[in-house]
């Protein structure tokens, strides 16, 4: 069984037991977060599909750390005029753990 939950104006395929990282969310270390916004549910050979979501459907998961991702590199550059910036970039995301589809 698996499910397609949004967060973060991004889309993921989790399972139970899954563990990922998505879009920084306001939660505290350890707590419960219910992701309400499921497009699409698979349970052996029946597929629900919502419209754009499954009303009643949720995804149970547990927060496990939040931290900042690996630092990229935005670099602006204009030949022949002296023109050079330099800056960096970390996006904050939160680790979660799903429990239950």
């Amino acid at each position: 069984m698996f499910a397609v939950i949004e967060t973060g104006g991004k889309q993921y395929i989790v399972e139970k037991g899954t563990t990922l990282s998505v879009e920084k969310l306001s939660s505290i270390k350890d707590s419960k977060i219910v992701f309400d916004k499921i497009l699409l549910i698979v349970e052996k050979d029946k597929v629900s599909i919502g419209t754009p979501y499954i009303k009643g459907a949720v995804v149970n998961a547990q927060s496990l750390e939040e931290g900042r991702g690996k630092k990229k590199i935005v670099f602006r550059y204009h030949s022949k005029t002296r023109y050079r910036k330099l800056k960096g970039h970390r996006q904050p995301y939160t680790s979660v753990q799903i429990l239950s589809v």
